[in-house]
């Protein structure tokens, strides 16, 4: 299946405990590449979160940012965390003892200290658990964008590969012409040199100019690399490596051609396929 390796998603869900919002973003790379931006409370979920990105991808970077926005109920209880008040307090006589005329320490000032009031504690778990399966969600999300920006970059290969076809059909046809007026340039020359040559060795000649200009075995390759890029295209799994190493074949089959080229039709033909392959390899660079 193509699927294309330039997407976003962003989910969001919000409970009583208060908001998760998971945004992710993927571009192309060469292997699965993930990167995860998570508050120090979720740390301990990022084994599953790469479990889970591996489950349904195979390659890119992506990029995953989780922002999370915690409710602070008015109603619940306070409490003191008592062994850190009085080691604080314990320190603030020290301190008036070495510095008598210093202002006491007001109560207050005491629990805005980290850790001296607290909350009641949150249920992380569930919290967790919630992060977990909304993000699931958003990584199926953000390949069925994949698929469907995937789609499109198939049609375009696919059409591409229509344009190589009928260069590939104007060579076959106007090569049996090309290879006729070579011949009797050839002996137009020589006539007009009135150089005498053996007939066979002048047979000999022209047979190794018409294999020189032969291109039927370039032909036939592209035309079967064009049929396995296509096959390759319906394949359900990641095909991008395949299609990259599918369009260096196809090169290098066009660069034969232009090197074999006897006019400038052929040579004209040969550039276009060189444009048409390359479309398609740009392309092929961003497919999972």
């Amino acid at each position: 299946m193509t699927r294309s390796m330039t997407a976003y998603a962003r989910r969001e869900t919000k409970q009583a405990w208060g908001s998760l919002v998971w945004e992710l973003r993927s571009v192309n790379h060469r292997y699965l590449e993930p990167q995860l931006r998570l508050p120090e409370a979720f740390r301990e979920t990022e084994p599953a979160l790469r479990e889970i990105i591996r489950k349904h991808l195979s390659r890119g970077k992506v990029e995953c940012f989780l922002r999370y926005d915690l409710v602070v109920n008015q109603e619940s209880e306070l409490s003191i965390n008592e062994p850190l008040a009085k080691n604080i307090a314990k320190a603030c006589r020290q301190i008036e003892r070495l510095f008598p005329n210093v202002t006491p320490v007001a109560p207050l000032s005491v629990l805005e200290w980290p850790g001296v009031l607290q909350q009641q504690e949150i249920d992380l778990t569930s919290i967790h658990q919630t992060a977990l399966a909304e993000f699931e969600q958003a990584v199926v999300s953000l390949n069925e964008t994949r698929s469907r920006e995937g789609l499109e970059l198939k049609q375009f290969i696919l059409k591409r590969l229509t344009q190589i076809e009928q260069e590939v059909s104007s060579v076959r046809a106007m090569m049996p012409a090309l290879i006729k007026i070579q011949r009797e340039k050839i002996v137009q020359r020589l006539e007009e040199a009135k150089v005498e040559i053996d007939s066979n060795r002048l047979e000999q000649e022209l047979v190794l100019m018409a294999q020189k200009a032969d291109v039927d075995e370039e032909m036939d390759r592209l035309a079967t690399h064009i049929t396995e890029v296509r096959r390759v295209l319906d394949v359900k799994e990641a095909v991008g490596r395949r299609l990259d190493f599918l369009m260096q074949e196809l090169n290098r089959e066009a660069n034969t051609l232009a090197s074999k080229s006897i006019n400038a039709d052929t040579t004209q033909c040969a550039v276009n396929l060189k444009v048409f392959i390359e479309q398609m390899r740009e392309q092929v660079q961003n497919i999972e």
